[in-house]
């Protein structure tokens, strides 16, 4: 068989989802199990792979699907809480009484607030959390989606305590072939993920700074009285002044803690700074920008929410109403550090297996240790108490979230399997290579050192066909490395690419949009947002292209 064909062969599961998705516009519960379909019969008739290789691979990938569904029902189990608790409604108070400029109040909220919320939960949260607070604020609904969806980039590859990283990158290049080319260097699996996050906090804090400042130029472009840029540089001090407290944080953590934290502490060290100096009016345009009347708005902008008051709100302080998300900051930052015991308490409890069915495939789950146990639905247990929540309140708020995962738990069920069957097709009677380095291989002599440029791409029509940074990298993590591979140049580098592109890609990610549009009551605008964000987009995907190739042929890095 030509390796032309073979690749073509190995591309048919992902490009079944493109079709599905976005051509027929199926939903993922229905594309992903029909693409899982797909790859197992391409596992079994074409590479020959041994039935018990399959069956072990789909057990596997739906076993790490579970442990991410865990991060996410206990993301949204917390958010829930608070919520039907009134402290959701409180911090939205505390954001709108910091100024009037909505340039200012769409940075805060959208860059800052939203950042935190993704590092803190991830997997769409953010566009669904931030776009009703921006509508609670007097944003046009579709304003609000756009400039959510912009904001929830830079942040996104260390979103939910950094599972796209650890999961997506450290869970897909996990295997014995791996790590051993990477001892061979000296260095060990953990550090060279470690690496892999620094490197991507890099790459995002080049384009990041400006992030805020091009959220405001979209904002003003298509929402203003005069759909002016200008009206949007006019704010550029504050704008890049906000891109760095953000960043500068996030990219110290990143090297000195690791994957886990960027996000959650760029967030919150950015708002403790930019609050404070908004106050003071440092660096606050003179002039206040507004959104024209009502009467004058466009009728795709309109949208609508329901908002409750919260028979609670008159009793919580907004100190008070901080305290989850500061016990959460604080749990996660201790049971990281490893010369601290917690680490080892919230490892105890643990659920494993090796060899599962006779193969080379382990896996291990530490039921503490995951941030959808420990804190969140900690944390959301704790608040019922704290806001002397009633029975009523906390069934809303768990039925929500149990609502809100089904979707996403059919979704990642298949999705998952479907990668590790074809990173373990490589295990078969046939001599041919897994489907993703066959696919590298092709793809490298077409391509050959003009590669870098295309990396962060390819990441990027994951987040948007999967949905989720974590699993655009499990699906293009293992293509990527190969590639890097076959041309002979830093691993770390283009698989940063590939993670920071799966994070853009969030920007006209279908999942996050329709999520988003849902909290607002926005029906038909899709195609327009994802029109329109493709402009942030590609400017955010170009820069990544151009320095990544820089640091790779320029620079020439040593980086393995």
């Amino acid at each position: 068989m030509t390796p032309g064909l073979l690749a073509f062969l190995a591309s048919i599961p992902i490009v079944a989802i493109f079709i599905l998705m976005v051509i027929m516009r199926w939903p993922a519960t229905k594309a992903m199990p029909l693409s899982w379909i797909i790859a197992v019969i391409l596992a079994y008739v074409v590479w020959k792979t041994p039935p018990q290789w399959i069956v072990a691979a789909s057990i596997n990938g739906a076993f790490l699907a579970f442990q991410i569904l865990v991060i996410v029902f206990g993301a949204l189990v917390l958010l829930f809480t608070l919520r039907e608790s009134g402290a959701m409604e409180v911090i939205h108070k505390g954001f709108s009484d910091i100024s009037p400029d909505r340039r200012i109040q769409a940075i805060i909220i959208a860059w800052f607030f939203g950042g935190f919320i993704e590092g803190s939960a991830g997997f769409g949260t953010p566009a669904a959390l931030m776009a009703p607070l921006l509508l609670s604020l007097g944003f046009p609904a579709l304003a609000a989606v756009l400039v959510s969806l912009i904001a929830n980039s830079t942040p996104v590859s260390f979103g939910a305590v950094g599972t796209p990283t650890l999961v997506g990158v450290g869970w897909t290049l996990d295997t014995p072939a791996i790590n051993e080319a990477i001892n061979k260097t000296g260095v060990y699996f953990p550090e060279f993920i470690h690496q892999i996050g620094f490197f991507t906090a890099v790459l995002h804090s080049i384009i990041g700074i400006f992030v805020p400042l091009l959220m405001v130029t979209m904002l003003t472009r298509f929402f203003g009285e005069n759909k002016s840029i200008k009206e949007g540089l006019e704010i550029w001090p504050f704008a890049l002044f906000s891109g760095i407290c953000f960043v500068v944080p996030y990219l110290f953590v990143a090297w000195l803690l690791g994957p886990e934290f960027p996000a959650i502490l760029g967030g919150l060290i950015g708002l403790l700074i930019i609050i404070p100096t908004t106050r003071a009016n440092i660096l606050v345009p003179k002039k206040t920008w507004d959104f024209p009347e009502r009467s004058k708005w466009e009728i795709n902008w309109l949208g609508s929410i329901a908002s409750s008051k919260s028979e609670n709100i008159k009793h919580i302080s907004l100190f008070k109403a901080w305290i989850p998300y500061i016990l959460i900051g604080m749990i996660l930052v201790l049971t990281r550090i490893k010369i601290l015991p917690f680490i080892n308490w919230v490892n105890s409890i643990s659920i494993s297996y090796k060899n599962l069915l006779g193969t080379e495939i382990s896996s291990n789950f530490s039921l503490l240790y995951n941030p959808g146990v420990v804190p969140f639905i900690l944390i959301a247990l704790i608040s019922i108490y704290l806001y002397s929540m009633n029975g009523r309140q906390v069934s809303i708020a768990w039925k929500a979230a149990i609502k809100r995962i089904i979707s996403p738990a059919v979704a990642l069920l298949f999705a998952v399997p479907m990668v590790r069957v074809m990173m373990q097709s490589g295990h078969n009677m046939t001599g041919f290579e897994n489907m993703p380095i066959a696919m590298a291989q092709y793809i490298t002599d077409v391509v050959k050192g003009a590669w870098p440029l295309v990396s962060p791409f390819v990441g990027a029509l994951g987040a948007f066909m999967a949905g989720s940074n974590t699993v655009s990298n499990m699906m293009f993590c293992l293509f990527q490395y190969s590639i890097a591979d076959q041309l002979n140049i830093s691993h770390i580098i283009i698989t940063s690419m590939q993670s920071v592109g799966g994070a853009f890609g969030n920007m006209i990610c279908v999942h996050n949009i329709i999520a988003a549009c849902a909290t607002v009551g926005l029906v038909g605008v899709e195609g327009i947002l994802i029109k329109r964000n493709l402009i942030p987009m590609t400017i955010y995907g170009v820069v990544i292209s151009v320095t990544g190739f820089l640091i790779i042929y320029v620079f020439r890095t040593n980086l393995f």
